[in-house]
């Protein structure tokens, strides 16, 4: 609240106008409101049994009010939009005036405790998973069965909300990253990517790959592992980065000068918190990837690993060997791979391994329910 009501003050007094502070702190006014009403409520049941011995500590009308629908769907709101507001700040803090407002004006008050604002955003997501707990102690020290079967109910009913939180909060945190790898992931035109194919100018207009942008929108498409690699090539080692999704792997060559595509100063990209720290540390040092070569799917890729003694004419070291084929098994792409130790690039291997393992059983299992039969309707 000394964050939100000194942005107040401030905008008030017209600094910051640009700043959006629903982005920042969602619904916390609200969230503030109905906690506090509940735990008054709370408190004021005991204080009347206290004072009253003969009055029944009536907890279930309470628990009730709160939190069969205003409590929890509160912290929900709040909950959905914290990885936004976070990825928000990161971008606001590059900000030498917004810098002022957050160490000047409100970390170094008292009642902060040091304590930052991405720390203090946190704390409802933490509220919301104790009230299960607050419950289940209820429950433990109830004597009235009836009184017992509801503070159940609701317990359940808290858990489920927050297992859908969490499972929304994994969409949106997914969609949020992806959205970053969109920016990022530079996807050229095929006679750039090869000289070999030639294109007229009055023909590109037309054959230009807009839509292999979108190949990173799909809702069911996740990334699972990630990381810089290096590339040997015939004169030369390139520095690459690799994306393993579920369906395909894609390499990358690491590019830094990011005013060529986006002319605006690298510092200030906002950074979506949920990226590795090393793809984060990469965008605000103004890089960015361009695709070396098509998507190999899963089911067209095959690994092999390059065992020392093959590779010390090149000096390489930890190597390992991906190989594109197409659909008549023949090889279109090689890529010779160094990790930059061997654990690195023993969890490469693994984890192509095991998803390339897991993505051929999923299939396996869509085929050979496509081809059961219907059970035959005994009417027929």
């Amino acid at each position: 609240k000394i964050f939100m009501n000194t942005l107040k003050y401030l905008q008030s007094n017209e600094f910051l106008l640009d700043v959006d502070l629903w982005r920042l702190f969602a619904n916390l006014e609200e969230l503030n409101k109905i906690s506090l009403s509940f735990l008054k409520t709370f408190f004021e049941s005991v204080k009347e049994h206290v004072s009253k011995s003969d009055s029944p500590m009536d907890f279930s009308s309470i628990l009730r009010m709160f939190f069969q629908d205003d409590l929890c769907q509160t912290h929900q709101i709040y909950c959905l939009n914290y990885t936004s507001a976070v990825f928000y700040l990161e971008k606001l803090r590059q900000r030498e005036d917004f810098g002022i407002y957050l160490k000047q004006w409100c970390e170094q008050n008292e009642q902060c405790k040091r304590l930052r604002l991405p720390e203090l955003l946190v704390a409802p997501l933490h509220r919301l998973t104790r009230y299960p707990l607050l419950l289940n102690n209820i429950w433990k020290r109830s004597t009235d069965e009836t009184e017992k079967g509801l503070i159940q109910s609701l317990k359940e009913k808290v858990e489920k909300s927050i297992w859908d939180l969490e499972g929304k909060v994994k969409w949106l945190d997914n969609f949020q990253k992806f959205r970053q790898l969109q920016e990022v992931i530079i996807w050229p035109q095929v006679w750039d990517r090869d000289k070999r194919f030639f294109v007229p100018e009055f023909l590109k207009q037309s054959l230009r790959e807009n839509s292999n942008e979108n190949i990173l929108s799909s809702a069911n498409r996740l990334l699972l592992h990630e990381g810089r690699l290096t590339l040997a090539e015939s004169t030369r080692l390139l520095d690459v980065y690799l994306f393993l999704f579920n369906d395909f792997l894609l390499i990358t060559k690491i590019k830094r000068n990011r005013k060529k595509h986006g002319g605006s100063d690298a510092s200030l990209i906002p950074v979506c918190p949920s990226l590795t720290p090393e793809l984060q540390s990469f965008i605000r040092e103004g890089g960015f990837c361009t695709v070396l070569d098509q998507p190999i799917p899963l089911d067209r890729l095959i690994l092999k690993n390059i065992e020392p003694i093959h590779v010390t004419v090149f000096s390489l070291r930890n190597a390992f060997l991906i190989q594109h084929e197409n659909r008549y098994q023949q090889c279109i792409a090689v890529f010779l791979l160094q990790a930059p130790t061997e654990t690195a690039k023993k969890a490469w291997m693994s984890q192509i391994e095991m998803t390339i393992s897991n993505y051929t059983t999923q299939h396996e299992t869509k085929k050979s329910t496509a081809f059961c039969f219907p059970v035959e309707s005994s009417e027929i």
